[in-house]
């Protein structure tokens, strides 16, 4: 929101400086963004043409003698050279000297030697100062009423002296939108104090001819009211100047009086508008859907195709307006409209907001009536546009037409006013607070501790009573809310993280000194990508999503990362090793929403290295070091890994040899792991190696709690530990695991460890059979184990492993 120091000063009567006014926005909530002081214009002076002489060597250059007034060469002619056709002796305009820098062709002036003529500055055009595209000739005042001292600041004569400010405006502030909102919550604050703005009712000297009608349902209006005013015999041309300079300082084109009171009006009071040309409108005027197919030519010379979702004014013609966002070409003013049509309505504000976005269309009237226009001032509004068309362009008006009906405020809040020391820390007096909400337009009535607050039209952000507390936060001075620790209840080493937040933050930790970077990726993905992951439900498909490849909730962190880390090979880095902690989306209930870490390697990144090194052992990432950072993860969050089962089965987005399920008995998953199918890759367009997991973090169980936090004592056993080695001939289909599992549980007192370190596969086993020799590890704690125990135990260990897995002693 831009406006200038004038601007706000024809709405708010004080004597602050721009500095305290600066300070007293950001201090109330509206954040100072930019203030441009128009420095670069101070430079410039009135100057008049003593003499314009033919340039010895130029035909179309002329040698001036400029009076600069008496800070310039000594109150001396300067001689400056001139190839604007308008100049001559006695025209009065704008000069710039050597030194000065000229904004509109971006240039700083130096004396210059033109045709063997030495020129010490220039008289500037109008696109030269950026007043206007103007630049057949040099700007000539001499004919302007006023007195034009020669040597004066031509910024003050040209209003090029005023600074233009811009706030930055959040969602929730519709009524800081225009500048007598502004003014208003600056005298709230004890800046100055407001100039009511009177708005006379129109005289109407003939009924409208035309009438409104809104073509909704009970249930499905878009239009709350439509407010409309014929207005004929108008003479459409150039606004005065003092509008187009406003205009002009804040971004604005000037077009023409018509259009330019419109965006005035807009900016001055935040009542966006529209005027029509009346004799180009046939018939009536009908606010409805717009039909689907339905085309529209607007004001930006684009065509636009519509759906039902937009809201159109129209008539026998077809549209000729896109409601609330942009008018049509074909009903637009020009300079030869006699006759208008000035509309004020009130719109859905969140219909005007998806048209907007689903036809790429950014206006100043969408981006108030998104916001929510104050309804109170529909009405009001359509007769200030009124008087401002007749005062400017001349013409009779009609009576107004309203169709629907005008909303009044009826929002009564109970406000305790304990809830500003409760919420805020700050003591303020229900005085003052009652006199801040009546400064800022509420109506207060009661008393006693509780308050009834009436909330005014201009404030939808205004529906519960912390809401009034953040206004007399703001007014009284958020800087006078006094720093505090936050207080100690006593608890000593009580936990403040729960077990979740422990999970996700152990976990990062773990995988972070695994190798791994951490990646934030979006929590969308395409539909054909989310199905490959078992996803890709209605229920998870996206009402608005922000494109077409993020249409669905995600079912897995995996297509995400696999997507970066092909990203990344793609700009040369193929060795990735990346993970992620966040949520996932397996339907669209709470209980359906998990949160997982998980990860993917690429290239040789599990091995560190670029698959280059001396030693050789370097290659492709495999199950393995999925597997790894798996149990990594698993062991980092308290889980003891050695009581987990890894089952062979995977989702079928991992290679069905090549990964395994991690899992606390047959029904508690606890993540997956594995290399990712080539089918998988294929349909992601993204090339191997891959391997990856996903360890959900809900499903472990919480551990048990400790007596104390301290660590247990270490307890190193002083015996020679015993190790035996056991080959079992076994089922092609057996897995180690099982075997480990039977070993270990033959004396899971003596037994610290089973390991696999061989597996064979030959003819001489059998058919379909294989050998795999395990590693036992024998820890005694009270004595030396004799031959004899150590064979008891051996002999336990082999039937034990016959009777769970078939397996044979090899022999």
């Amino acid at each position: 929101m831009k406006f200038t120091l004038s601007w706000l000063k024809d709405h708010l009567e004080t004597d602050a400086t721009l500095t305290e006014i600066l300070d007293a926005l950001n201090m109330i909530g509206l954040e100072v963004e930019g203030v441009d002081d128009r420095a670069v214009f101070a430079p410039f002076v009135i100057a008049k043409v003593l003499s314009a002489e033919q340039h010895p060597d130029a035909d179309r250059l002329r040698v001036l003698s400029v009076d600069a007034g008496p800070n310039h060469n000594g109150g001396k002619p300067i001689q400056v050279v001139c190839g604007a056709p308008n100049a001559k002796t006695g025209l009065i305009g704008a000069f710039a000297g050597p030194g000065t820098y000229v904004p509109g062709i971006d240039v700083t002036l130096s004396v210059g030697n033109i045709r063997g003529v030495e020129s010490h500055g220039m008289m500037c055009s109008e696109r030269e100062l950026e007043l206007s595209d103007e630049h057949d000739g040099i700007i000539d005042i001499s004919g302007e009423p006023g007195d034009h001292v020669i040597g004066s600041p031509f910024a003050a004569y040209a209003g090029l002296d005023d600074p233009v400010i811009e706030i930055g405006i959040t969602p929730n502030r519709p009524d800081a939108l225009g500048v007598a909102g502004i003014a208003r919550d600056l005298e709230a604050f004890g800046i100055g104090k407001v100039k009511k703005v009177e708005i006379s009712e129109p005289v109407a000297k003939f009924p409208c001819p035309l009438d409104v009608k809104l073509e909704f349902g009970d249930m499905d209006s878009l239009c709350q009211a439509f407010g409309l005013r014929y207005v004929r015999g108008v003479k459409n041309g150039p606004s005065p100047e003092w509008m187009q300079k406003r205009l002009k300082a804040i971004g604005l084109r000037p077009i023409s009086a018509l259009v330019d009171i419109t965006n005035y009006v807009t900016f001055d009071l935040n009542r966006p508008l529209h005027v029509f040309d009346a004799d180009k409108v046939k018939g009536d005027l009908i606010v409805r859907r717009a039909k689907d197919g339905e085309s529209f030519l607007a004001l930006d010379g684009k065509e636009y195709t519509l759906t039902p979702e937009n809201c159109v004014i129209a008539d026998d013609n077809g549209v000729e307006s896109l409601a609330g966002v942009m008018g049509g070409e074909v009903s637009g003013c020009s300079d030869d409209t006699v006759n208008v049509l000035i509309e004020s309505a009130l719109w859905e504000p969140m219909n005007i907001a998806r048209t907007g976005r689903d036809q790429g269309i950014i206006t100043d009237a969408r981006y108030r009536n998104e916001r929510g226009i104050d309804p109170s001032f529909a009405k009001p509004g359509l007769d200030h546009a009124t008087n401002l068309v007749m005062e400017l362009c001349g013409g009779e008006a009609s009576e107004a037409v309203i169709s629907g009906e005008i909303p009044k405020p009826d929002l009564i809040l109970d406000f305790p006013v304990s809830e500003v020391e409760r919420l805020t820390g700050l003591n303020v007096t229900t005085e003052e607070i009652i006199s801040i909400l009546q400064r800022l337009g509420f109506g207060v009535s009661g008393t006693g501790d509780t308050l009834q607050v009436a909330v005014p039209s201009w404030r939808p952000d205004i529906f519960a009573k912390a809401d009034l507390v953040e206004e007399v936060m703001r007014i009284h001075g958020i800087n006078k809310i006094e720093s505090r620790p936050l207080e100690s209840h006593g608890v000593v080493n009580g936990k403040i993280l729960t077990e979740g937040q422990i999970r996700t933050r152990s976990a990062r930790r773990m995988l972070a000194t695994r190798g791994m970077q951490e990646a934030v990726t979006w929590s969308f993905i395409s539909k054909g990508q989310a199905i490959a992951f078992g996803g890709g439900s209605d229920e998870l498909a996206l009402a608005n999503p922000i494109s077409n490849e993020m249409s669905h909730m995600r079912p897995s962190v995996l297509p995400s990362l696999i997507l970066a880390a092909q990203a990344n090979a793609d700009k040369g880095y193929g060795d990735v090793a990346i993970f992620e902690v966040s949520h996932i989306y397996r339907g669209d209930n709470p209980e359906d929403q998990h949160r997982v870490a998980g990860g993917v390697r690429r290239g040789t990144a599990g091995h560190g290295g670029s698959g280059r090194h001396w030693s050789g052992a370097a290659g492709a990432v495999g199950v393995y070091d999925a597997k790894a950072d798996a149990l990594a993860v698993l062991e980092a969050c308290g889980m003891d890994t050695s009581k987990v089962q890894i089952v062979a089965s995977a989702p079928d987005w991992y290679h069905p040899g090549r990964s395994g399920t991690i899992q606390l008995g047959p029904k508690m998953i606890l993540g997956h792991f594995g290399e990712i199918h080539p089918f998988t890759l294929e349909n992601l367009d993204v090339s191997g190696p891959l391997c990856g997991f996903e360890v959900w973090l809900d499903n472990m169980p919480s551990p048990r709690k400790k007596a104390t936090k301290t660590k247990p004592a270490l307890n190193l056993g002083t015996l020679q530990p015993v190790k035996r080695d056991f080959a079992f001939v076994l089922d092609k289909s057996s897995d180690a695991a099982g075997l480990i599992k039977a070993a270990s549980a033959a004396d899971k007192k003596m037994i610290s460890n089973v390991s696999v370190f061989d597996v064979f596969e030959g003819p001489s086993l059998g058919e379909d059979k294989k050998s795999v020799a395990i590693e036992v590890t024998l820890q005694p704690t009270d004595k030396t184990l004799t031959d004899d125990e150590i064979e008891a135990i051996s002999q336990k260990i082999i039937a034990n492993v016959s009777k769970s897995t078939g397996g044979t002693l090899r022999g």
